[in-house]
């Protein structure tokens, strides 16, 4: 072919590809700027076109210089608020609606205080163009007025126009300033919230305490309500909080007050909370003596109760193959032993979910976001945990026996021992983590943010939950003797039940392979294979022995020196792990086709402002919980059909790895970890559902049934 030919062919080619995008690019999403010695003045469109009935956002974006502040909606004891009036003509018409403010700073400048922004802000406005002249561009033309101050105010005026093509919604490259302006919207207050005559402003509800609450203020609405300078005075304790405004002229004593309550926890971290606070004091369950000892006492009695289901739950049926084999010492009539293991096994328990609590605390207090459950979002853990319960099913097979540790948790080994008991109420505390039973989720959130003495208490509660069925076994003679006498069935039993622990290995290789992508494959194969050589060495090692070497012997030392060296080398692997990599946001427990897509806050809140209903599934894949009720209560045919036919938008959000997004949803709801299930109907307010889902529970929530 001539070179001519080729070249031709080359920019013909490019021409084709680029063809829409150079069409996109001659109808810009942001207006000529308008730059001044203060900064500089845009309008931004989330979208490169236009379609007519389809919502859209528009921005006034303010790029301010160093040392210069404007005005949200109420400017505070001095300036003005940003105006944005916008219209669209052309092939559509329509009117901006008003502006979606972010939360503002407080600036304090001698006995004043404001409410402003700084730096780079964007105020979006909501429109919905409608039909006007087919074929043709939409026209934008909007005008702004906003005040900025320094040292002095300067009042700036500007008037922006673009023009977009009527096409399919397409995000602009300026789309994430409008995502990243939503997110600094404050969200609806879970909380009661109620203003008594004398200005005192209460939130009430679970999750408040003075354990989890650093600091309060509140920034109200409308101008004059309150003194904005005055100390906001702010008292917590468990359920309720309380900040002493200094009321102004404005302020009526029968009327609501709407504004922003912000909430600095320990860590620093900060949440907006829009309320509309009515007349009157707080509820009186709350606000009453002795109304945080009745919560402490329902909080208990929920974890006391969710601890017990979770005996029933998958995540510890592996463990409970190693405690069914313990039974045997009950059954031979060694009561004081039996009663003692079962001691020890609690003990384990208790201490394993105090522990794994106070670890919680302390890193949300270093300014981490973690949940319950937060170490199966290590893909290092998970491969750990994999491996050592590979090696307790290869003790259970019979491939090797260790006289004490963690092949004899609870008795299952060959032999028995104290230490075993307790391993195995710390392991069953591990791995019961991927469950949340009913009940817990109340029961975790109430005890992160409670004193110190109440969480530990609550944690407390939950471990003697978990350990109760086995306590009451052990301490009453007339249910042991219902026990089977010892035989050589015990020994079958023992084998059988090496297969629930290796299924749950495989669950957590699919796990591991999802956060660590396909370089965790090998190396959790490697890892396992590493595994099954350390149990054949020490295997080895203890026939040299049983055949009359002693455990000095050369060969002997070198079987038990070579297993030791292959678990090293399976722990050392674990750090060419790269961090997870599972996608943030979306689902990777979703199987193709189920309808779901990926969660985001922005998007939440656009489908809301659309009136279209939304159900919200926070999962995770190593959430056997979640895993369950997606397959048996979300995936059914007639739910999916249900969904369709309701307009309901299935949305995602996939806690396998960190995501902080995510992490601050569970929060909002009170909530400290997986799953959760949150319906928003098309007018109304969120409904949080159970733990464990039925098909009919979630078709009668939606209203289809």
């Amino acid at each position: 072919m001539r070179l001519p030919t080729v070249v031709f062919l080359s920019v013909l080619c490019a021409l084709t590809c680029l063809g829409p995008a150079l069409s996109r690019a001659g109808h810009a999403a942001q207006s000529t700027p308008v730059t001044t010695a203060h900064g500089t003045a845009t309008l931004l469109s989330d979208s490169d076109s236009f379609m007519p009935g389809q919502d859209m956002h528009f921005g006034l974006r303010l790029q301010l210089a160093p040392g210069w502040h404007t005005y949200w909606l109420n400017p505070g004891d001095a300036g003005e608020a940003v105006t944005l009036a916008l219209h669209a003509s052309g092939g559509a018409v329509g009117e901006g609606g008003p502006i979606e403010w972010p939360v503002p700073q407080r600036l304090r400048d001698g006995p004043l205080m404001s409410y402003a922004y700084t730096d780079d802000v964007v105020l979006p406005v909501r429109l919905q163009p409608q039909e006007a002249k087919e074929g043709a561009d939409m026209v934008v033309e909007a005008t702004a007025d906003w005040l900025v101050c320094a040292t002095v105010c300067v009042p700036e005026h500007a008037q922006f126009s673009m023009t977009l093509p009527r096409a399919p919604l397409y995000p602009s490259p300026q789309a994430p300033l409008f995502a990243r302006a939503a997110a600094q919207r404050p969200v609806a207050s879970p909380f009661a919230a109620a203003i008594a005559p004398d200005g005192t402003l209460s939130l009430s509800g679970e999750g408040l305490s003075p354990a989890m609450v650093r600091d309060a203020w509140f920034m109200p609405e409308q101008p004059g309500q309150i003194d904005h300078d005055a100390p906001q005075v702010l008292h917590v304790r468990n359920g309720l909080l309380q900040l002493g405004l200094k009321t102004a002229d404005g302020f009526h004593r029968d009327a609501p007050l709407s504004g922003i309550v912000v909430i600095r926890d320990v860590s620093g971290r900060e949440q907006a909370l829009a309320v509309t606070a009515r007349p009157g004091g707080p509820p009186a369950i709350a606000a009453a003596r002795g109304g945080g000892i009745a919560v402490l006492a329902r909080l208990l009695a929920l974890a006391f109760a969710g601890g017990m289901i979770l005996n029933l739950m998958p995540c510890v049926f592996p463990v409970l193959a190693m405690k069914v084999l313990s039974l045997e010492r009950m059954a031979r009539g060694e009561r004081r032993a039996a009663l003692l293991g079962a001691g020890l096994y609690a003990g384990g328990i208790v201490v394993a979910f105090v522990v794994l609590g106070a670890l919680i605390v302390g890193l949300r207090m270093a300014g981490d976001t973690v949940g319950w459950g937060f170490q199966f979002q290590s893909v290092t853990f998970v491969m750990l945990m994999c491996w050592l319960l590979f090696a307790i099913a290869l003790n259970l097979l019979g491939v090797f026996s260790f006289g004490t540790g963690i092949a004899a948790l609870g008795g299952a080994g060959r032999l028995s021992g104290h230490l075993g008991d307790v391993l195995t109420g710390v392991l069953a505390v591990v791995v019961a983590t991927p469950c949340t039973a009913p009940f817990m989720g109340a029961a975790i959130a109430g005890a992160l943010s409670a004193s110190p003495v109440a969480g530990i208490a609550i944690f407390v509660a939950m471990g003697l939950g978990l350990a109760a069925p086995y306590l009451l076994l052990a301490s009453v003679p007339g249910l042991v003797r219902l026990l089977p006498r010892p035989g050589a069935w015990m020994e079958i039993v023992r084998q059988v039940l090496a297969f629930p622990m290796l299924a749950t290995c495989v669950w957590l290789a699919w796990v591991a392979t999802l956060q660590g992508g396909q370089v965790a494959v090998p190396l959790l194969a490697g890892g396992l294979v590493l595994v099954a050589l350390a149990a054949w060495l020490v295997r080895k090692g203890q026939d040299m022995v049983m055949a009359g070497r002693g455990w000095r012997d050369g060969l002997v030392l070198a079987c038990r020196g070579g297993a030791l060296l292959a678990v090293a080398l399976a722990v050392g692997a674990v750090t060419m792990v790269p961090p997870a990599l599972a996608p943030q946001g979306a689902s990777a427990t979703a199987p193709p086709g189920d309808g779901s897509e990926a969660f985001s806050q922005a998007r939440l809140e656009t489908l809301r402002a659309q009136g279209k209903p939304v159900f919200i599934d926070m999962t995770a894949a190593w959430c056997i919980s979640c895993l369950v009720n997606e397959r048996v209560a979300l995936s059914p045919q007639r739910v999916r059909d249900a969904f369709a036919r309701q307009g309901v938008v299935y949305m995602k959000g996939d806690w396998t790895g960190r995501d902080a997004a995510i992490t601050a949803f569970l929060r909002d709801h009170g909530r400290d970890g997986v799953p959760l299930y949150v319906y928003y109907p098309a007018h109304g307010d969120g409904i949080v559902l159970p733990q464990v889902l039925t098909p009919g529970l979630v078709l009668h929530t939606i209203g289809a049934q």
